[in-house]
């Protein structure tokens, strides 16, 4: 994928998560222009995700609007989306945000279990923290508490 493509996807943002692009989340495959238009092979972060429909249809309004007249955006489910896709800058916006990012590789995550793993409270930095649901607004992410700011957080499960 071009630089030039890369920017404008740079503007198409995750609906789940506004501060990530899909460039940071890392969910755009590949861009291939050709004669005919541009196809844009996308991703998603767990099969069924629903808002895989509303990114799509944000990068062909985004391609259109800056003059592409045939965008074609095809989804791919293999390999597995995988955290590790995620740009270094997604991560950091995920905590600026308030929402823990993945600690560890797709492949550690596989590998090892993390029972008592510590995950860091984004708002006040704390590492003392415990889940409350394995699940927390989306799928991809779970509940967790801060025991000393008291308050609750989203961490992003490495996947």
């Amino acid at each position: 994928m071009n630089d030039h493509i890369k920017k404008i996807l740079s503007n198409v943002q995750d609906p789940e998560v506004p501060v990530l692009s899909v460039i940071d989340l890392g969910i755009v495959r590949d861009a291939v222009e050709t004669d005919e238009g541009i196809e844009v092979v996308i991703t998603p972060t767990y099969t069924g995700c629903p808002a895989m429909d509303v990114i799509a249809t944000q990068i062909r309004m985004e391609l259109l609007a800056h003059g592409y007249r045939s965008v074609t955006v095809k989804t791919v489910l293999s390999p597995a989306w995988t955290t590790d896709w995620m740009t270094k800058d997604g991560k950091q916006k995920l905590k600026a945000y308030g929402i823990a990012p993945p600690l560890h590789s797709q492949q550690v995550c596989a590998t090892e279990r993390f029972s008592d793993e510590v995950i860091q409270c984004p708002l006040c930095n704390s590492s003392h923290t415990h889940q409350v649901s394995n699940f927390g607004s989306t799928a991809c992410k779970a509940l967790y508490q801060c025991d000393d700011c008291k308050e609750p957080f989203d961490y992003f499960k490495c996947h």
